[in-house]
Parts: C-alpha cells; structure tokens; sequence
C-alpha cells in the first residue's frame, strides 16, 4: 500500500522529486503558499535533456492541509524552515516520519527538537534544476539523486519501506546507513563553493585564473574539510576528488547558488550555511579564516541593501543546487 506523502514546497527541489513520484504513482500531496497553489491548478510543467511535461498534482494550502501524513518531505530553503515546521504541525501523527530535504546540518536539531529524534530521517539531494519565471521546473542536467538514512547509523524497517515508496524513475535513491556523513560532505563542499564565489564575486574559471586563485581554492577546501572531519566526518577520498574536479576546472563558469542568490537581491541562506559552519568550527577549535570572512562580507551586504532593492520573497529563477 502505497503511503501518504506530502513534500513541503512545489520549487526547484520539490517539484522534481514530487512530479517523479506523482508519475509513478504515488499518492503525493504538495504544500504550498496560496499563489503557488494557484499556479499548479493548471499542473506542474518539468522539463530538461529531452521531455517536456505538464502533471497534474494535488497542492493544498496551510489552511487546507488535513493529517496525518505517513511520510513528510521537507522541501524548503533553511530560512523559510520554522514556518514549514508550523505549518506542517496538523499533519504530523504518531507514525509520521519527517524527511528533511535541506542543505548543512542546524536544520536537523531544530527539526528533532520540535518533532522528536525518532520521528525525524536525515538527506541529502543532488540535482540542478530552475524555477522559471513562470513557475516551470527546468532540469538543467539529467542526473538527480536522493540519499536518506535514519540518523543512528543502522538499518531498518521503517527505511527500507520508504527506500521502496521513493524509489522511481527520474533519479537515483540511496539508501545511507550513514547519513550524517553524507550530509557533513554536501555541507563542507557547499560552504567551500560559496565562500570561494561569495569572497572574489567571480566564477570558479576566473579565480583560477587570477594569480593565487588556485592556492586560494584549496586553501578554502581544505579549511572546511578539517571541520568536517573535527566533527566526526572526515571527507572521503572520493567526496575530496569531487570538490576538486568541480572547483579547480579551468575556465568553469560555476557559481555558488549562494553568491547568485546574494548578486541578485534574493533572499539567501548565508547565516545558516556560512555562519552555522563558522559557529560550528569554532566549538571544534577549528580556524576557517577564509569562511569567517565570506560570512562577514555577506553581512555587510546585508546591512548597505536597503529594503527596496530586495524582494520580500526569493525572486522566481532559482537553482536547487550549488
């Protein structure tokens, strides 16, 4: 029997895996603020590498929002969290399991804390896709992977039936006994990209090129990886040979979605990827230098931007990864 899924958001991250499981079947349900509810009365369009589709999908508001749920995915950027935790209460029951979807490690405490350890699972997801201006999913590339696990590193039933309910096609599920490292990884690897772009506002190809740049990336990799690994986590070879193929690439055109966020005006998660890092270095007695620095570039571009140059919420065109 298939279970009763709602996926907290609609946007880049949430609406691919939700639309890959509508088509499978599922009975998945989308929470989403009233425009965005309105916007999917017509269906979700997703597209990317060869297809176009438009899905029907069921999406109710917090007001409309029935419960309980069996199964929670938590879809959402890590400053719009503790609305979602709100808006979510009426749907969680005693057999729910909640499935944070977000990018570092806070967001884990805060949701064990409101709902219970027990009740909660860890992620991470993989994927690049876009939001566009008129509400569509664009996948940009056609690899997406979802890796899950219960936090204290060991199989079990209630995992392997969500391993079963998640497990469709359009991207690749792991089932991870050891999810907090995992997450530790994509933490490190994001605040290394954005600390990199955020610090010399450029693309990883233009920092290299610069004279310095390539000592100057590395440094940054190897500052967050050592808290990574003064945390528990230790990066491993084939996490760190990824780091360095994506930011020592010559002529790369990446950018951190953190340092777009931040050059277009939109709302972004710098004090909880950057500044929940530095906060968490300095209890391990780690000197990350290079982040602390970011971090307090980002704050000052906080405090000179006036409220009318940023909207109140994320602009439209928004990738689902670094």
């Amino acid at each position: 029997m298939t279970m009763k899924t709602l996926i907290v958001g609609a946007g880049a991250t949430g609406g691919y895996f939700g639309t890959r499981l509508v088509q499978a079947g599922r009975d998945i349900t989308f929470l989403v603020r009233p425009p965005r509810a309105e916007q999917l009365r017509q269906g979700l369009r997703v597209y990317g590498p060869g297809y176009d589709e438009t899905i029907p999908v069921r999406a109710v508001t917090a007001r409309e929002l029935d419960g309980p749920y069996d199964l929670i995915l938590l879809m959402t950027k890590a400053w719009a969290l503790e609305q979602a935790m709100e808006d979510i209460a009426p749907a969680v029951g005693p057999d729910t399991t909640i499935l944070p979807l977000l990018n570092g490690m806070a967001h884990l405490e805060r949701v064990n804390a409101r709902f219970g350890r027990g009740a909660v699972l860890g992620g991470i997801v993989r994927v690049v896709t876009t939001v566009t201006p008129e509400g569509a999913v664009f996948q940009l590339k056609p690899h997406a992977t979802m890796i899950f696990g219960e936090q204290d590193r060991r199989g079990t039933d209630r995992a392997a039936r969500i391993q079963q309910e998640l497990s469709v096609p359009g991207y690749d599920l792991v089932l991870d006994e050891d999810i907090l490292a995992a997450m530790w990884h994509k933490w490190a690897f994001i605040v290394a990209g954005g600390t990199t772009t955020c610090l010399m506002r450029g693309t990883i190809g233009a920092i290299l090129a610069a004279p310095g740049g390539r000592e100057f990336v590395l440094e940054v990799i190897d500052q967050t990886e050592r808290v990574a690994a003064a945390a528990g986590y230790p990066v491993s070879d084939a996490a760190h040979a990824a780091s360095l193929e994506m930011f020592t690439e010559p002529g790369s055109v990446f950018t951190s979605s953190l340092y777009r966020d931040l050059t277009a005006g939109f709302s972004h998660e710098g004090e909880h990827l950057l500044g929940e890092f530095v906060a968490t270095a300095e209890r391990y007695g780690v000197e990350v230098p290079l982040t602390r620095l970011a971090l307090t570039h980002v704050r000052v571009h906080d405090q000179t931007a006036t409220r009318a140059d940023r909207p109140a919420q994320p602009g439209p065109v928004r990738l689902a990864t670094l």
